[in-house]
């Protein structure tokens, strides 16, 4: 192997770690940029948003009481209107509970969950 081999190995091996690296650095410059989008929608959000455990949370239930029923109404009511009660039932115990744990957390200075503050969708 001739002396000037060596020279054109080492030289390829450098050129193509410096195009690895530059490489690298595109794509961590991209994520950076991508992050900083998702940094400042999260933090506009978090702005915009009023509530909390004082106030009502975004898409918050209405605070309404339960009706007053005689035992046994159950039984001759629409069941349609039974099975949108049980939903709006659901939804009024989960924002409750989710307003109790953002109270909780905060009082005790934990982190709080970004689905619990909305900054996150839940999957469901």
């Amino acid at each position: 192997m001739p002396w000037w081999s060596w020279i054109v190995i080492w030289v390829a091996l450098l050129a193509l770690s410096l195009l690895y690296v530059v490489l690298l650095g595109i794509k961590l410059w991209r994520h950076v940029v991508r992050l900083g989008k998702e940094f400042s929608e999260a933090s506009a959000r978090m702005g915009n948003r009023t509530g909390g455990p004082d106030g009502e949370l975004p898409g918050g239930a209405a605070e309404t009481p339960l009706p007053e029923r005689e035992p046994g109404w159950a039984v001759s009511s629409d069941p349609a209107l039974l099975a949108e009660e049980y939903r709006a039932g659901k939804r009024r115990r989960r924002i409750d509970r989710v307003r109790r744990r953002v109270a909780r957390r905060r009082l005790r200075g934990q982190a709080q969950s970004l689905r619990d503050l909305e900054l996150v969708k839940a999957n469901k």
